[in-house]
């Protein structure tokens, strides 16, 4: 992904921001411009208002990965999962700060701020969002090299200690 395309990328990547259709209701991540949920799309033109997601989900689906692509192979095994966020849209991102074997369909989840990779060996830090386990019960392991702390952003609790 090119420099440009993910600084355009920023808001939704680190906010979530999405939007929803004044018609329906339907909530859309990313955004758009026109809802194809409507029965005549032109009625949604101009009628998509900006919708901020809560980031709490559960997971719909998931893998666990085991061959990594380039850049990631310090990270297997990592679970790439589907979670379906409380507002309806259903977005695709890595879960961290749980045992692979532990994770499982339904299991609750909430966005969290994380490093996603580095871009070349001098290259720009690309962050965004993860998932962690929202469940007090989740086994933790802890944090890998995804679990990079960010200047200026909380940490997330460490639920071993409690």
């Amino acid at each position: 992904m090119s420099i440009a395309r993910f600084w355009r990328e920023t808001p939704r990547r680190y906010n979530l921001g999405g939007s929803r259709c004044t018609q329906c209701g339907t909530v859309y991540f990313p955004p758009r411009a026109v809802c194809p949920n409507c029965t005549h799309h032109r009625q949604s033109i101009e009628k998509m208002v900006p919708f901020q997601l809560s980031g709490s989900g559960e997971v719909f689906s998931y893998t666990v990965v085991h061959e990594a692509a380039e850049g990631f192979e310090m990270q297997v095994p990592y679970v790439v999962a589907l979670v379906r966020t409380e507002e309806g849209p259903i977005l695709t991102g890595q879960v961290v700060d749980v045992d692979p074997a532990e994770v499982r369909i339904g299991l609750k989840v909430r966005a969290t701020f994380r490093k996603l990779r580095e871009e070349g060996r001098a290259g720009v830090i690309h962050y965004g969002y993860k998932f962690a386990p929202a469940e007090e019960s989740a086994p933790v392991r802890s944090p890998g090299p995804s679990a990079t702390a960010v200047p200026g952003v909380p940490a997330a609790p460490d639920r071993a200690s409690t």
